[in-house]
């Protein structure tokens, strides 16, 4: 019978998890995986970090940022594997956000044909994408109307 090993080489968590080296390293630079250095000081990595890169790859498919991934994972004591429990509990502080985020992508594509067939494309002045330019508080970049608590004018009871 094969004895299985206690530490993994980084090439060899790189290849059981399918992600890559610099993918490990970037995890572990921000806190999300550990590992301890051997006396040639290379990587070497608990066994219980292939189930937290398993978690991390599902939490990033359906969209989760890395930073809620990190706090979710700082439940889990250092070199225990998650468990049905952990999951449970991890997973349920993603559901609310899953939720306002389909709920925003499914009014975005019920919205479609109406904001492109009025013709103004204005995104400050679109009653529908920003009234009143809502989101020029918001700074530049990319920002989502409704803001989060706010209700669109059209669904106000």
């Amino acid at each position: 019978m094969q004895q299985l090993k206690t530490v993994l080489s980084v090439g060899e968590v790189a290849k059981r998890t399918g992600v890559s080296v610099a993918t490990l390293h970037f995890y572990e630079q921000k806190g999300l995986i550990h590992s301890q250095r051997n006396a040639g000081n290379q990587r070497r990595y608990s066994r219980d970090v292939l189930r937290r890169v398993a978690i991390i790859k599902v939490a990033q498919r359906t969209g989760i940022p890395l930073e809620q991934i990190g706090k979710a994972l700082s439940v889990l004591p250092p070199g225990q594997n998650a468990d049905q429990h952990h999951w449970q509990l991890m997973s349920e502080q993603w559901k609310a956000e899953l939720d306002s985020r389909i709920a925003q992508l499914t009014d975005l594509r019920d919205q479609l044909s109406m904001c492109i067939g009025c013709g103004c494309l204005s995104m400050a002045h679109c009653p529908l994408r920003n009234p009143q330019d809502k989101l020029a508080a918001q700074g530049a970049g990319a920002h989502f109307y409704p803001l989060p608590g706010e209700v669109l004018p059209e669904e106000k009871p």
